[in-house]
């Protein structure tokens, strides 16, 4: 029941949030609380904000959180926590992808390309392409206990370049990207141009997709464990 329950909350949380960002007006003076104000340059596509910042910090969050998984697994030699660290990359993998794509949406209609080598663009393009050998590293070998040491190992290197692909280099180097050494400004979330009722659809985004994304993460999990158990009793015969 309580399972129930929080599925039919988190539907409706992120519904909510859908609707109220893609309907409330956004209008050069707000009069009122349902009122959007426009941010220069950006007019009706900042609301891609309210999907495509969330979707890139679970990425972050879920890299973060199979590195911690491969510290532990290394600690404790605990196949549980390659489980762990496994779901958490590939679901920062899936919102990679998700955040890529958002993100070429609002390029399409912003600067005229789906592509355009922005260096974020091409930061997250190079992070795909790092998780993506993690998981080619995990097919191609066959014994357990090794694929978790080496996979560990992985998650630890590979997230060291995560603050350095996603926060770093793409506001070192010049490009479109609002937030680049171009721009006058740390983009509309760092600089706080959003105003309060933008502010309170953004944060309840941030939310909804990471309560969706631990929802999803236990699911993975304990997928992982019915698959590992399946696995010994096969072994056993």
């Amino acid at each position: 029941m309580k399972g129930k329950f929080w599925k039919i909350f988190l539907g409706v949380w992120l519904s909510i949030v859908i609707i109220v960002g893609m309907s409330l007006p956004m209008v050069p003076s707000p009069q009122s609380f349902f009122e959007f104000p426009i941010i220069p340059g950006l007019e009706e596509k900042a609301r891609i904000i309210f999907f495509h910042v969330p979707t890139a910090w679970i990425a972050v969050i879920a890299f973060l959180m199979a590195m911690v998984n491969g510290i532990q697994y290394l600690r404790k030699n605990d196949l549980e926590y390659d489980i762990r660290s496994s779901s958490a990359a590939g679901l920062g993998l899936v919102f990679c992808v998700l955040a890529t794509v958002t993100g070429a949406i609002w390029a399409k209609f912003n600067w005229g390309a789906y592509w355009n080598w922005d260096p974020r663009q091409t930061s997250i393009f190079v992070l795909m392409l790092i998780y993506g050998a993690y998981f080619a590293l995990r097919s191609a070998i066959d014994i357990d206990e090794k694929r978790a040491s080496l996979s560990a190992v992985y998650a630890i290197i590979a997230f060291v370049t995560v603050p350095f692909l996603v926060f770093i280099m793409p506001r070192m180097m010049t490009g479109l990207h609002p937030g680049s050494a171009s721009d006058d400004g740390a983009g509309p979330v760092v600089d706080f141009s959003m105003d309060t009722p933008m502010y309170i659809v953004f944060i309840s985004s941030l939310i909804g997709f990471t309560l969706l994304y631990l929802w999803m993460y236990e699911l993975r999990v304990r997928l992982g464990k019915i698959e590992l158990h399946y696995e010994s009793l096969r072994s056993h015969d």
